[in-house]
């Protein structure tokens, strides 16, 4: 083996046996979805079906109002998102473009935020939500959440990456803040854009406590919720694990999609192409 193949050895290695580690239980999952209920207990576990039982999409699909239930997973992280691009971009923008009194202690009060679990401030979002007659409604999922402290400290800091040349050059064409922000510095901070969207995705479509707790009927319902109410329901028969994982793949499969999608967006990318 020649001292490039060794390297090369050494370097994706390692790579290779964490996504194989990562892949694994993925593989399991879609496996047990189309065994018999009873394979997830079996022993020795058999990872290829003898039998592969197709119906459990299906009848996964139909066990719960799923259709509505993605409907409102995605559209209450898509809304999130916007928000929290929109909210970040400008108190981004206020923070390194604007000059004003108290500037540096508003940034700390924001990236303070940071560091309060959000579990804490669940019970007075809940007394808000509730006062204002939001329970069951998207207003309750959504609105908490349009603003976020990482979000303007990720964009804050993809704007100081950002040449004051391009910034000033702007100006002296007579450009207005908008058209900063909109024309020279997001498409430049797209990268951190992208990420902040897909952190936030994440976060938002796989979170469960709070949609749990402003939600009360099942059209309102998000997938984790669906999901966990498709365990503790028991039927005649238990609990038809086969089921319950053809639900979790349908319901990992857009966040696989998110992430082909958007993986070559999410590479640091060079803030500097317009400087001569």
């Amino acid at each position: 083996m020649t001292r490039g193949a060794r390297r090369a050895a050494l370097v994706h290695g390692p790579l290779l046996l964490a996504a194989a580690l990562i892949a694994v239980p993925f593989a399991w999952l879609v496996s047990l979805s189309l065994q018999e209920p009873q394979a997830v207990f079996r022993y020795p576990p058999r990872f290829i079906p003898e039998r592969f039982v197709w119906s459990s999409y299906p009848d996964a699909w139909h066990a719960l109002p799923f259709g509505r239930m993605y409907v409102n997973s995605i559209v209450t992280s898509a809304l999130i998102i916007l928000g929290q691009i929109v909210t970040s971009c400008l108190a981004a923008y206020a923070l390194t473009q604007l000059r004003f009194r108290g500037r540096g202690l508003a940034f700390l009060v924001i990236i303070s935020t940071m560091m309060v679990p959000v579990q804490a401030t669940f019970i007075p979002a809940y007394v808000i939500v509730s006062r204002l007659g939001w329970v069951d409604t998207y207003w309750a999922l959504v609105v908490p959440f349009v603003a976020s402290g990482f979000g303007v400290f990720l964009m804050r800091q993809a704007f100081l990456v950002v040449p004051k040349a391009l910034v000033e050059a702007a100006r002296i064409d007579g450009a207005g803040h908008w058209t900063i922000l909109t024309r020279v510095l997001m498409p430049l901070a797209r990268p951190a854009i992208v990420t902040l969207a897909a952190l936030s995705f994440t976060f938002h479509y796989n979170d469960f406590f709070w949609p749990l707790i402003v939600t009360n009927s099942a059209r309102m319902r998000t997938l984790p919720v669906g999901l966990a109410t498709m365990i503790l329901t028991e039927g005649s028969h238990g609990t038809q694990w086969n089921q319950v994982m053809a639900a979790d793949v349908f319901t990992v499969a857009p966040l696989l999609v998110a992430f082909v999608l958007l993986q070559r967006h999410l590479a640091p990318t060079s803030l500097t192409s317009g400087v001569k």
